[in-house]
């Protein structure tokens, strides 16, 4: 059994890891780390946990578990490491923004398995992509396997309330988000590097704009993501193409009719389509934000890491009613 510990076991993401991980046949969970809600049970705050598990949120810290999620907001896990030692053969798996973008002082992997799946298997740190990242990614990737964006991307997202995490603000309040839409961040959310330094990976020379628009949906959970390009090549060239650069992925699956958020939410998958309208091919693409997005991602990559079944535990349904 695979020891592991969750740090920031309060949010969202730390909830959806704990439903997975409870679960897993791989997995003994020694230990959740909250400096908020220590000594509290742990389905006290996850309610959807009563009765599953007894375990209680702790103060302190085992240092030789086998894998460590950190689920702490965005520029909490690289000081966290800093003031916190585990053991050489831990493997890290973060949540956070931290250590997505390469640089030569980190040795995180970018844990996409759809095209880091050997580095994965090898990998002792590893960074967990973001929601909007892995749905924009999966989208486009294909196309920059065969330098085939030779223009602007042009991005439009929806996401539910999820998304911002469990700390109240003035957009996720119900009374606020309910019966209500808007932008934010526009051309300038912080998963745009990410998502062009893994363009670039696949395709060096791109130097194109990825222009994206995210929105604020009235749901909770989910991402819808539109994206088109200029493409000269026919549809069945562009399926084609799409088919055989998922034909081996666990999760990821092409189809032919719309897309929608009941068909993914709860589950680890991400769905695509593909449109030709003249010379614009459109991609569309859906999944739960707290799972193919951050948690079941996570657990993905940790059963790579570890030698077992990709889809080891993630064999979830979607609530499609």
């Amino acid at each position: 059994m695979i020891s592991a510990g969750i740090v920031g076991g309060a949010g969202y993401t730390a909830g959806e890891l704990l439903r997975i991980l409870l679960r897993h046949p791989e997995v003994h969970l020694d230990f959740v780390f909250s400096t908020s809600q220590a000594g509290k049970s742990v389905s006290s705050i996850h309610q959807d946990l009563l009765g599953e598990t007894d375990l209680h949120f702790s103060g302190s810290l085992n240092r030789e578990v086998d894998v460590l999620f950190l689920c702490l907001g965005h520029g909490n896990s690289e000081k966290f490491l800093n003031e916190h030692a585990f053991s050489e053969t831990t493997r890290i798996i973060d949540l956070s923004t931290d250590f997505r973008e390469s640089r030569p002082e980190h040795a995180f992997v970018y844990g996409l398995p759809e095209i880091n799946r050997a580095e994965i298997q090898q990998a002792q740190f590893l960074a967990n992509p973001g929601c909007f990242a892995t749905a924009i990614n999966l989208a486009i990737l294909p196309l920059a396997s065969k330098g085939m964006l030779e223009d602007e991307v042009h991005v439009n997202g929806v996401t539910g309330s999820t998304g911002a995490g469990t700390s109240l603000s003035g957009t996720t309040h119900f009374s606020w988000r309910d019966n209500n839409f808007s932008a934010y961040k526009a051309f300038e959310h912080q998963h745009i590097k990410e998502i062009t330094e893994n363009v670039k990976q696949l395709q060096t020379g791109f130097s194109s704009d990825i222009n994206f628009i995210p929105n604020r949906g009235n749901f909770s959970r989910g991402i819808h993501v539109t994206s088109y390009t200029s493409f000269q090549g026919s549809l069945e060239t562009a399926r084609e193409l799409y088919e055989s650069f998922y034909a081996d992925a666990a999760f990821t699956f092409l189809v032919d009719q719309e897309v929608h958020l009941k068909q993914v939410v709860n589950t680890n998958k991400c769905l695509l389509r593909v449109q030709k309208f003249g010379n614009k091919l459109v991609i569309t693409s859906v999944l739960d934000n707290l799972l193919k997005g951050a948690s079941g991602q996570a657990v993905q990559n940790m059963n790579l890491m570890f030698g077992m079944e990709e889809t080891t535990g993630l064999r979830l349904k979607a609530t499609y009613f």
